[in-house]
């Protein structure tokens, strides 16, 4: 495998303790039971400005509710008593704590892209994918949580992909000059050769998978262009690329709300699953190598899940609608 180039490591984040997650977590839980409160707010802006970690905390916890779908509303509800009230919230700063401590950065900073989302020209929520025809008849179809901006001109043909995952099937060009079609990320560029092919956006890296015809690839601090084959798929950074790879099969099936495992640990579907709902979705460490296969229908991730129990020796535990953990069957 081609080795990957190494960058001065940035400066160490600052540690989160559990103290701090917790305190974020009830400044998170007290600005949602009083909302508008300008109080709260100045009283937050002071203990944001205290420490780094302080900020990093907030930050996070804020990540974790654009994903979660913020706390449950029923904290405040009349129905219920006051101590179901209290033992209700306590459990809510509880679990975000947890969740600001345990949630690793790479997952934070791509449950953060409605940030992308609000500026981009496409863009889909989490658990939607959705078709665009083109100007020029092309098709291109963005998963779950992606944004992209369509960027069409007399010179070419450009879509700039923010944030997860595309997929394209290219038309050809009805304007006489034949403008090329190209696919680029922060790593770098696609230009399509009259094909259908998908690109997915990682942390500091960009996955290239073809299905038809061809692909160029030029890695945007590289030197000559690769080209990719029907059935081949490529990982590039931002100044090298590793291995051309035939393509796993079902790499695109999202497309189609399909999600498509063959032999796939289950800690791996179900981080591929996860982005598809919203929440927390895990497995018992004890559970993580069993094996999977099949193809699961991404429109009911609740029925994806049920059926796990069927498939393999699992019980779902869903301790809110956003934390769903998979265990061992008991003893």
């Amino acid at each position: 495998m081609t080795a990957w180039s190494s960058s001065p490591a940035p400066a160490a984040a600052p540690i989160i303790t559990r103290e701090v997650a917790m305190q974020a977590a009830e400044w998170f839980v007290r600005l949602q039971e009083e909302a508008g409160s300008a109080d709260a707010q100045a009283a937050l802006a002071r203990w944001r400005a205290q420490s780094t970690a302080h900020e990093r905390a907030w930050q996070r916890a804020m990540a974790v509710s654009l994903q979660a779908g913020s706390i449950p509303a029923s904290l405040g509800a009349p129905a219920l008593s006051r101590p179901q009230r209290r033992a209700s919230r306590r459990d809510t700063v509880r679990a975000l704590a947890l969740l600001i401590t345990a949630v690793p950065t790479g997952w934070l900073a791509w449950r953060m892209a409605p940030v992308q989302q609000w500026t981009a020209s496409h863009a889909t929520a989490t658990g939607e994918w959705r078709s665009w025809t083109l100007a020029d008849g092309s098709r291109m179809v963005l998963d779950t949580a992606s944004a992209a901006d369509v960027q069409f001109d007399a010179q070419q043909r450009r879509i700039h992909l923010r944030a997860g995952a595309l997929y394209v099937e290219t038309a050809p060009d009805p304007q006489a000059s034949a403008r090329p079609f190209l696919v680029s990320t922060e790593q770098g560029e696609i230009r399509a050769l009259g094909t259908r092919f998908s690109v997915r956006c990682g942390d500091g890296y960009t996955d290239v998978a073809v299905q038809q015809d061809a692909v160029e690839v030029r890695v945007r601090g590289g030197a000559e262009p690769l080209r990719l084959q029907a059935g081949q798929q490529l990982r590039f950074g931002s100044s090298e690329a590793g291995p051309v790879q035939t393509a796993q099969a079902g790499a695109s099936q999202w497309a189609q709300g399909v999600l498509a495992a063959d032999n796939m640990r289950l800690d791996a579907f179900l981080a591929e699953l996860g982005r598809y709902r919203k929440g927390w979705l895990r497995c018992d460490p004890q559970v993580a190598a069993l094996r999977i296969s099949g193809a699961f229908q991404l429109a009911d991730t609740d029925a994806v899940l049920a059926n796990l129990a069927h498939l393999l020796p699992v019980q779902i535990s869903a301790r809110t609608p956003y934390w769903i953990t998979v265990l061992p069957l008991p003893h």
